[in-house]
């Protein structure tokens, strides 16, 4: 199930994706009223801007919040897979080096012994 948090991270992210569509919806009116060949009327196309850029306020703060947000969440924060691994690659370089100074003791102790 998820969480109620995530749930309205999810329609936050649902209302943008609908505010982004009215943005492009506001766009292509305003391209469409300035290549009207009696002229833009102006009171129409400022309205249109205006909605524009505030939709595109609204937007940014939302995805900013939501970026915040998810960078904020660490589902895997208490996971201690990445240190257990890390502890059995010590241990196997570990296990190397004492292999690797047992067989130099034992070059030793025959060098020591033909001596």
């Amino acid at each position: 199930m998820d969480s109620p948090s995530q749930n309205t991270s999810l329609q936050r992210l649902q209302n943008v994706e609908k505010r982004i569509v009215r943005v492009l919806e506001l766009a292509g009116g305003v391209m469409e009223e300035l290549a009207n060949p009696s002229g833009p009327r102006k009171e129409l196309v400022n309205n249109q801007c205006g909605e524009f850029m505030q939709l595109i306020k609204d937007i940014q703060v939302t995805l900013r919040e939501e970026i915040k947000s998810a960078c904020e969440y660490r589902p895997f924060e208490k996971c201690d897979y990445i240190p257990r691994i890390s502890n059995e690659i010590c241990c196997k370089k570990l296990n190397y080096v004492i292999a690797q100074l047992d067989t130099m003791q034992q070059v030793v102790d025959s060098c020591h012994g033909t001596a």
